[in-house]
């Protein structure tokens, strides 16, 4: 048997194939070390077992915004209020299921038949939670429309293909201090979690008329009149929200700590199987119009679910003031996220240049993400970023774009199995949800806490975001304090020659201005497509401020790889 993979391993990468994805053995002047076909295919399915969790949460969060059904009452259609509104709530649910597989499996095969990076591509969550509680509002409750909101989705992913055709996308992000990067992170991991506790998910927390949040978990009857979520009593009395703590919950946990690989997978799945039988008090079909009908859609198991409400929607009303609000902050956060997340997978993997800290192919790869967002947007989901859970198949061996690929490929499996994911209930993703919150959460041990002009704006930033429920309201605290906090002592040394300053200012985080990322095709463009040199000339003079406010230009060192940092469990859901 062994003998026979090696064959075919040998005869793909002797082929055209090998060579477009420069694998072991295919004469590539740049063929990846130890990347075999047989290595791809086993970690693009590891790669899909990580993120496939994302097929039901996307659709739990987004569908929470009510998409195009619309609510006959002022009160915004309470669930269970309204039998009519939550059965289209319920379609739309259904639709997004078919939309998050397909343009997962879209935009990961991009990703790697063009750019040839090990990377899968699915809505992003964090973004999808701004978009429906703090743009749309629960049930159209917030600034703008569904449609609306889906068009300056649309428009965003259009900015950034411009933005990456030109490099200037990898280079403004680099111009944002990185404690304030690495609180945006942060802040958006304790959001999810927020939204994973709370009546959306597992029901541990819920609304309080005193004390703004509380315990929640009680049972229907002890929900106050018209305000579901807020407890008269019986709190932590719900067998579903404890079904969800111990299985999807704590369970996962467990799993991840032995490194099983889909772990969160697992812990959904094992959740909702306990939760499909009707007569128990944790059923997620109860013998309501609603419940029959969510129960018959699940008896199909496999079918082709077609998108009936949410594609091509959008409203293109540019007009609306409000749309642009959504449209900087979709941008800003996108650009933390998928370029943050691009450049740690490409180091990962070890595909990341040593002097200059690009990536093989990175234009292709930022347009790839930019044109799945605008394709996203049409079929009716928030935008597409790269996944973290790349990491695991990463892990396995994947070095080539073929991984991500193979995970494509299994999305569009996953389309066919539309019933089995619209039936897995909010206790059993809620779970997850925190556990990959606390993995986000990670990156605050990383900022640097020793001094104050950058300590208060990243706290700022990352207590901000889950409070106001709005990542942007968390971006203009931490960016406004930091302009403040160092721009006013920059000031006074300026005014003073660098009498007074804070005495600790050595202890401040040096801030880069980058150079401009010049893209491969300017440099063909200009005949200096294979001169080295000139990427040096333009990637290796980086402007910085230092503690003293002067600047100075610095060259930087070839990054050094720690082969036993890549099969650190740390690492793979990096």
């Amino acid at each position: 048997m062994v003998h026979v993979l090696d064959l075919l391993n040998a005869h793909v990468a002797d082929s055209f194939v090998g060579r477009w994805f420069r694998l072991e053995g295919s004469g590539h002047p740049r063929e990846r070390e130890g990347s075999r076909f047989t290595t791809e295919i086993r970690a693009g399915v590891t790669t899909w077992a990580a993120m496939a969790y994302i097929i039901s949460v996307n659709a739990a969060i987004l569908s929470d915004s009510g998409g195009t059904c619309e609510c006959p009452t002022p009160d915004f259609c309470p669930p269970g209020s309204n039998p009519a509104y939550d059965i289209c709530v319920n379609e739309v649910r259904n639709d997004l299921i078919t939309t998050t597989a397909a343009i997962s499996a879209l935009s990961s095969f991009l990703m790697g038949a063009l750019a040839n990076l090990p990377v899968g591509m699915a809505p992003g969550l964090g973004l999808n939670a701004y978009f429906t509680y703090s743009i749309v509002g629960f049930h159209g409750s917030g600034l703008i429309s569904y449609r609306e909101a889906l068009a300056a989705v649309f428009l965003e992913g259009w900015i950034f293909f411009i933005l990456s055709l030109f490099g200037l996308r990898q280079w403004l992000v680099r111009l944002i201090p990185q404690s304030l990067i690495l609180a945006v992170g942060a802040g958006i991991g304790l959001f999810i979690a927020f939204i994973g506790l709370s009546s959306g998910g597992l029901g541990v927390i819920g609304g309080d008329v005193v004390n703004f949040v509380g315990l929640g978990g009680c049972l229907p009857d002890k929900q106050m009149e018209g305000l579901p979520g807020y407890c008269v009593g019986g709190v932590l009395r719900s067998p579903t929200m404890w079904l969800g703590i111990f299985v999807g919950g704590l369970f996962t946990v467990l799993l991840m700590l032995y490194r099983v690989r889909g772990a969160i997978l697992i812990g959904i799945f094992l959740t909702s199987i306990i939760s499909w039988p009707r007569p128990t008090a944790v059923t997620y079909f109860p013998h309501t119009p609603l419940g029959d009908q969510m129960f018959d859609y699940f008896k199909q198991v496999v079918t082709f679910h077609p998108i009936q409400r949410i594609l091509n929607v959008i409203d293109y009303h540019y007009g609306n003031g409000h749309v642009w609000y959504a449209l900087i902050t979709f941008m800003y956060v996108d650009i933390l996220d998928t370029t943050g997340t691009l450049y740690s997978m490409a180091k990962f993997a070890n595909l990341r240049d040593p002097v200059t800290l690009d990536f093989e192919n990175s234009t292709v790869a930022y347009c790839v993400d930019a044109f799945s967002i605008s394709m996203g947007a049409l079929m009716g989901t928030s935008p597409v970023t790269a996944f973290i859970e790349s990491a695991t198949g990463i892990s396995e061996g994947g070095k080539t774009g073929i991984t991500a690929m193979v995970t494509g490929l299994c999305f569009f499996i996953s389309v066919f199995f539309a019933p089995i994911f619209a039936s897995i209930p909010p206790w059993a993703t809620g779970g997850a949800l925190v556990i990959v919150g606390s993995l986000m959460a990670r990156n605050v041990r990383e900022i640097n806490w020793d001094y104050m002009g950058d300590a208060l704006p990243a706290f700022a930033t990352l207590i901000m975001i889950p409070l106001t429920y709005n990542i942007a309201y968390g971006l203009i605290a931490g960016a406004g304090s930091y302009l403040v906090l160092n721009g006013v002592p920059w000031l006074l040394m300026k005014l003073s020659g660098d009498r007074i300053a804070p005495p600790n200012m050595h202890l401040r985080e040096e801030w880069v201005i980058p150079s401009h990322m010049t893209p491969y095709w300017i440099r063909k463009a200009l005949g200096r497509a294979n001169d080295d040199n000139f990427e040096m000339e333009n990637r290796q003079d980086n402007v910085i401020v230092g503690a003293d406010g002067r600047t100075d230009t610095v060259t930087p060192e070839p990054e050094k790889r720690d082969d036993a940092s890549l099969s650190s469990p740390v690492h793979r859901y990096q």
